[in-house]
């Protein structure tokens, strides 16, 4: 399968049993069953990532199309194009796995999400979430427009006290009003399987929570 040149690609370590952080990057050529991506950076820290030979990842990635699709890789060598690349072994088609797309329940509830828009950092709070996307609640005249891009990083934390943080780019899809609160609709356009679940699992908590909360007013 060819991969377009600039597809963003994360990577999820395969072959270690401890839970390590997401790797991002982009294809900068593919020749024949060899992907050379620029040095990945990791999600969290945004710091490089320098990968042994060797090393094992699934990697996924959404085509223009919005599909998504999923394949085992391994590192295969370095080599210097225009920039620095990784080598990737890139399986048969056969091999690329098509991730279904679902639709998700959509919760009202708080999540602290930081935007990222023109290197400038701007702190909002979601009106409600799911694995999407998310309505952000605006307090004043955001910075970005309906169609644009922006990056977030959303905090979710959980019931036992754990926190993930989900970094993900999305497509403002409007900017309207309702109930006199101005909201942005934001649908996510890089999220993965590891994302989704955690935002899954955090509406869920909240849904039992809220659920409880109903049943204790009977």
């Amino acid at each position: 399968m060819k991969l377009k040149i600039g597809t963003s690609l994360i990577l999820e370590a395969t072959n270690t049993d401890k839970d390590v952080d997401k790797l991002r990057c982009r294809v900068v050529e593919q020749v024949d069953n060899v992907i050379y991506i620029d040095y990945p950076v990791n999600t969290i820290t945004n710091k490089t990532a320098f990968l042994v030979d060797g090393a094992q990842f699934r990697a996924t990635f959404t085509t223009e199309d919005k599909v998504s699709y999923a394949f085992n890789t391994e590192v295969i060598g370095r080599r210097k194009w225009h920039i620095p690349t990784i080598m990737l072994l890139c399986p048969p088609a056969e091999e690329f796995e098509k991730m279904q797309r679902r639709q998700y329940v959509r919760i009202r509830t708080a999540a602290d999400v930081a935007v990222e828009y023109n290197n400038i950092f701007y702190q909002y709070v979601t009106e409600d979430i799911s694995a999407g996307g998310m309505a952000l609640k605006l307090t004043s005249a955001p910075p970005f427009e309906a169609g644009e891009r922006i990056h977030t990083t959303i905090v979710l934390p959980y019931n036992n006290g754990d926190i993930k943080y989900v970094k993900t780019d999305a497509n403002v899809i409007r900017i309207f009003e309702k109930n006199n609160q101005t909201l942005a609709s934001l649908q996510f356009t890089d999220t993965d399987d590891i994302d989704k679940q955690y935002i899954v699992r955090f509406c869920f908590e909240r849904q039992l929570a809220m659920r409880r909360v109903e049943a204790q007013k009977i």
